[in-house]
């Protein structure tokens, strides 16, 4: 398996160092979408600045995931920090499934509550220029995310 994820947004590529040793169901499902083109063309739904990127929801509203099921949760002690990925999910801790978050920050509040799955490593300053809102107006697109 391969230790990284590239996503190619409009200002650049995002690398993105795999984390399987400390949520490897996680890392896997990721990867297995990434491959079958599940993330191409998906927007960045939720970017609050300060905090995170969201996005990983076909339909762009944050209401909906792949068609796989849903993931049980693998928190780790892993601390969510700037360029932290981890999952998003509903209130029910076992509910992650397709959709993740990028922190722009530290977000420690949010440890042992989400999976982290992996860290930026290059590319940061592309997640950073990501419009912001709630849907943003003009959402962020990632272009393509390929493993490797």
């Amino acid at each position: 398996m391969s230790d990284t994820l590239t996503m190619s947004l409009d200002s650049g590529d995002v690398v993105i160092k795999l984390r399987p040793d400390l949520a490897p169901n996680h890392v896997a499902r990721i990867t297995e979408l990434a491959k079958d083109g599940f993330y191409d063309g998906v927007i960045f739904h939720r970017v609050i600045d300060g905090f995170m990127a969201q996005g990983g929801d076909p339909t762009g509203t944050g209401m909906h995931g792949s068609d796989k099921p849903n993931l049980e949760q693998e928190f780790n002690s892993e601390p969510h920090v700037r360029g932290t990925c981890s999952m998003a999910r509903a209130q029910d801790p076992n509910s992650a499934n397709s959709q993740f978050f990028i922190c722009f920050g530290d977000a420690e509040f949010l440890d042992g509550q989400y999976t982290v799955w992996g860290q930026v490593t290059e590319g940061m300053e592309h997640i950073d220029a990501l419009p912001k809102g709630e849907p943003p107006a003009n959402p962020g697109v990632i272009k393509s995310m390929t493993v490797g």
